[in-house]
């Protein structure tokens, strides 16, 4: 049987990846539409990968999730009030919960490198920090 820390461990080297493949948030204005979409995936994928960790934190913990349309939302909630994530941290990753119910209902013409520059630059730093608050769980 995987163990929690392995599999948070995997999810962890996924981002990671992801961040091999992300462009600096300044060449963002010159990529065209194909490769600003692509970026716009790997911001979806890392926020995925996060909420990958954090549901497979509460699995752990035994704490279910109801279903509904805000359950992304929820995940960030009861993961703070669980203590595996600050205040801080649940913050900036409203951000990305935006972008991510954005990415999934829009169609990639409405991607514009200004609103993604933030969440490019400052996404490695928000995953530090992170895995520095999951630690404890590996």
């Amino acid at each position: 049987m995987v163990s929690l820390s392995q599999k948070i461990q995997v999810e962890l080297e996924n981002i990671d990846a992801i961040f091999v493949q992300m462009p600096p948030y300044l060449n963002l204005p010159q990529l065209s539409l194909l490769e600003l979409a692509g970026v716009a995936a790997l911001l979806h994928n890392f926020y995925n990968g996060i909420e990958n960790i954090l549901k497979q934190i509460l699995l752990f913990k035994k704490i279910i999730l109801v279903e509904s349309q805000s359950w992304h939302k929820d995940l960030l909630e009861r993961a703070t009030t669980e203590g595996i994530i600050s205040e801080v941290c649940k913050s900036q990753m409203g951000q990305y919960l935006a972008f991510r119910h954005f990415f999934s209902h829009a169609y990639a013409l409405d991607l514009y490198p200004e609103k993604m520059e933030p969440l490019v630059e400052n996404s490695q730093k928000l995953f530090s920090i992170f895995k520095n608050e999951i630690n404890k769980f590996i």
